[in-house]
């Protein structure tokens, strides 16, 4: 049974990921290597909390609760936990280093756990000491909100590891889903054509970023593509275009856009850099 969490990455994913966990009585160790990426995590989640307070959704006492359960860290020898997920950059030697790091500190049945958005966890786990415990574990941003959580598992990943991730996110209050390692997942293959498809209407010039999203909202979808993949980021959406597109054969269909390869070249990356489709 899985008590204690060690989350790797304080960026806004990783924070995020430590403070549902944290919310659902798991006791967290949130680890990165930057004191000044922890410092300002913790001021975000103070922030997200109080927000919560202040909105009656719970109290202050539940709000220091929830901090006191998380410890945050810069050295890998206090990361001793029943599950690791890693939510760092998304560079596959840097996940396979930092999980036999992990491996290191912790028991043999720890549990590695990759937040990855379309890398091959399957490629991950083969360089991870004992495979069989490593999983994908895909959150979507905002962690703290939505609650969808895809479960990737890998020709070696063991029965055990699976069933513990799933009831892990069911006491996390997610819906996981279960899916077998392949590109994209299912939630990243399915929506590439959502924002493609857009970026293609605006790139040949037939109407603009607000229109395709307004008229998209209004049929139904509770996002349009460029408000959401500045939400996303466009350094991870483009990442993931690109990765989708190489591993199913360079299909002309998914051809990443010209036009979200700029964004990202010139530093616009959506709300996180306070300007991207729109300005923030």
């Amino acid at each position: 049974m899985v008590q204690t969490i060690c989350v790797c990455g304080a960026g806004t994913m990783g924070s995020g990921i430590a403070q549902a966990a944290s919310q659902h009585n798991f006791h967290v160790i949130l680890y990165d290597v930057s004191t000044d990426m922890l410092g300002k995590a913790k001021t975000a989640m103070q922030n997200n909390l109080q927000t919560l307070v202040q909105k009656n959704k719970m109290t202050a006492e539940d709000s220091s609760a929830i901090l006191s359960r998380i410890q945050f860290v810069s050295d890998i020898n206090y990361c001793l936990a029943d599950m690791v997920i890693e939510a760092i950059v998304e560079k596959p030697e840097a996940k396979v280093g930092l999980f036999n790091q992990m491996a290191e500190v912790n028991h043999s049945d720890t549990i590695f756990a990759t937040n990855t958005s379309s890398l091959s966890v399957t490629e991950i786990a083969k360089k991870v000491r004992r495979p069989q415990r490593v999983a994908g574990m895909h959150f979507f941003n905002p962690a703290t909100i939505m609650k969808l959580v895809e479960v990737v598992a890998t020709p070696l990943t063991d029965e055990q590891t699976i069933e513990a991730i799933v009831q892990t996110a069911r006491q996390m209050d997610k819906t996981p889903v279960l899916c077998q390692d392949a590109p994209g997942f299912i939630v990243n293959h399915v929506a590439r054509p959502y924002y493609l498809e857009a970026l293609k209407l605006a790139e040949q010039g037939v109407t603009d970023f607000q229109t395709i999203d307004t008229l998209l909202e209004a049929s139904g979808f509770k996002m349009g593509p460029f408000r959401l993949m500045d939400l996303i980021g466009n350094d991870i959406n483009y990442a993931v275009s690109c990765q989708v597109y190489e591993a199913l054969g360079k299909p002309g269909r998914l051809q990443p856009s010209p036009i979200q390869k700029e964004k990202v070249e010139t530093g616009q990356l959506g709300r996180k850099t306070g300007k991207g489709y729109y300005n923030y």
